[in-house]
């Protein structure tokens, strides 16, 4: 059987002063393709070049990646400002009526970061754009300094569901995860369930109440290591048995909660 084809959702970047690309880490297209077994084909995330409809027929699901840019707050109807960062509106168009129509369809797609993010706003809910200024609250953004390793280094708990989706796939209800976001949900959207969050009360892990596929996301960053770290290599080799359902013809759920 030919391996299942995942959409890596790029983003726009700029090469010295003028050169304009779509690019994406070597971190996401590895984890596809030695743990989840599939075939990482790079999309280019702007709806003058491919829409919705056109991407799911080529891939048989998604990774919603993380980057610096964020998703516009008017997407869930707030005014921007200095502290909601830089903005890929072109990736907004395309990565969020896609989410839809895959929980409709059931193809499996796996959020991390600013794609968990933009599962959240796809579904109507909000963000807050700076966690470290919420009372009681930790900075999770990634530390300014140091090696890769340091950056990507894990730093605090997160905590599932008794007996809930991420608790029952991953054997544990609390795992340790790197951190590397500045914004985080504010308010839920419809159908999305929190199963995770930190010490300091963020949200952590989402799915979509109900889907037919997997629409597993996380606010960490799970493709550093994914191949070694066991809770990562756990999220991705799920989504790949979660693709090849999907591509022979079949969607699983996200084990949902009995």
């Amino acid at each position: 059987m030919a391996r299942p084809v995942v959409g890596i959702i790029s983003n726009a970047h700029v090469i010295g002063d003028d050169y304009k690309v779509h690019a994406g880490g070597m971190m996401n297209t590895s984890a596809i393709a030695e743990v989840s077994g599939a075939i990482p084909l790079l999309v280019a995330a702007d709806p003058a070049l491919n829409t919705a409809e056109e991407l799911m027929e080529v891939c048989d699901g998604f990774l919603l990646t993380g980057g610096r840019p964020n998703v516009h707050p008017e997407e869930y109807g707030e005014e921007a400002t200095v502290a909601h960062g830089d903005f890929d509106r072109a990736r907004d168009a395309v990565t969020l009526p896609l989410i839809r129509a895959c929980v409709e369809r059931g193809q499996p797609f796996f959020g991390v970061c600013r794609g968990f993010q933009e599962v959240n706003v796809a579904m109507g809910g909000s963000l807050y754009p700076e966690i470290r200024d919420l009372p009681g609250r930790t900075n999770h953004r990634m530390p300014p300094d140091g090696t890769l390793e340091e950056k990507f280094a894990l730093r605090h708990e997160v905590s599932f569901t008794e007996g809930g989706p991420f608790h029952r796939l991953l054997g544990k209800q609390a795992v340790m995860t790197n951190t590397l976001h500045g914004q985080g949900i504010k308010a839920a959207g419809k159908r999305v369930i929190i199963d995770g969050y930190a010490p300091d009360g963020t949200p952590e892990a989402i799915y979509i109440d109900g889907a037919p596929g997997f629409t597993m996301s996380v606010q960490w960053h799970p493709e550093y290591n994914a191949g070694l770290d066991p809770v990562s290599k756990t999220l991705f080799c799920a989504f790949g048995d979660a693709l090849r359902d999907w591509a022979a013809g079949k969607a699983r759920p996200a084990l949902k909660t009995a």
